[in-house]
């Protein structure tokens, strides 16, 4: 990968899901935490000075008031600081969060929702749901696609017909409107983890047709080349032949579907839990922190809840221009 900029492409992309995979490192707060006190608080200004004169250390105001007028209270804001449990990879417990500030103040990058909830925690959060179901889903769609297309490429005949029926199936329905149909018809008051294993379930089963009308297309040319009837006049097995000559030829269109489809389907989960059908609340996921954005005086007045939908938009921009330099790659070859 010589073009320029893939280096920072991919050090980009794997920071930003380093950032979403520490969630609980990275968050100040817990996603859940209410501060019913302070609702569509906006976000924390920072400051370097006060009435002393400049600081290297950053700090942040809470404002006060009494009967006769508002006070600003400054708090530093400090590193490394303890705060809620959380858990790391899913296991490791731990207490330690990259920044904080001291009782009572309060620090919100992104200001709070309508419950007074840290908007930065429940994007980072939000962030593990909405992309893990993206790559879950995509795995899933592009296992079930390579199974399909080899089989139906490689042996051809009646069950390339019956395979290549389906798919055809399936690239007719209107996915969105097949997605909103299947999820209506799964059970709604399903926990969080069900919830995400049907949501993902669902999504990965729709998205096999297209990759596997590709992947069918590189095996159906790869079985015929003068190398692979060689192999198989020595008495190669079909597994052999699979593994060691057609198999590595579709590597390539795999990563590059899987650029493609990773932002498809974090879209679709996006779509679903904005529309109250997938991950419901307190678990916070992209869509359903957008939900509040329905309602127009939430949406014109309150700009910082627009975060959730700036970060779908990032991440599908990065895995796009991913997929063309992956693209760019298999040309040079």
């Amino acid at each position: 990968m010589r073009r320029p900029g893939t280096w920072i492409l991919l050090g980009i992309l794997g920071l930003s899901h380093l950032a979403i995979l520490f969630a609980g490192f990275l968050a100040p707060y817990d996603p859940a935490a209410q501060n019913r006190e302070l609702p569509y608080a906006a976000p924390s200004r920072i400051h370097f000075s006060d009435h002393n004169g400049l600081h290297l250390r950053p700090l942040v105001c809470t404002s006060t008031s009494d009967e006769s007028e508002e006070h600003c209270v400054q708090h530093p804001i400090h590193l490394f600081v303890e705060g809620g449990e959380y858990r790391i990879l899913g296991f490791i417990r731990s207490d330690l969060h990259l920044f904080g500030v001291d009782e009572p103040g309060r620090v919100f990058l992104l200001g709070t929702d309508s419950f007074g909830r840290d908007e930065l925690s429940r994007l980072l959060y939000g962030g593990q749901i909405s992309l893990a179901a993206g790559l879950v889903a995509t795995f899933l769609a592009l296992l079930a696609a390579t199974v399909i297309g080899v089989i139906s490429g490689y042996y051809g005949g009646w069950i390339d017909e019956s395979l290549m029926g389906w798919a055809e199936l399936f690239l007719a329905l209107p996915w969105l409107y097949f997605l909103l149909v299947m999820r209506t018809l799964l059970p709604l008051h399903a926990s969080p983890t069900g919830t995400f294993l049907l949501l993902t379930a669902v999504i990965g089963v729709i998205g096999w047709a297209r990759p596997a009308r590709l992947i069918r297309g590189i095996v159906l040319s790869a079985r015929s080349r003068d190398y692979v009837t060689a192999a198989r006049g020595f008495g190669g097995s079909d597994f052999y032949l699979l593994k060691r000559h057609i198999l590595p030829q579709a590597f390539g269109v795999l990563l590059t579907q899987a650029a493609l489809l990773v932002p498809q389907y974090v879209a679709a989960e996006v779509t679903l839990s904005f529309f109250g059908l997938g991950v419901s609340e307190p678990t916070p996921s992209w869509g359903n922190m957008m939900s509040a954005l329905q309602q127009y005086s939430v949406l014109v007045s309150y700009s910082w809840l627009l975060a959730p939908a700036a970060a779908l938009v990032v991440t599908s921009v990065m895995y796009w221009l991913l997929a063309d330099t992956i693209r760019y790659w298999i040309q040079s070859q």
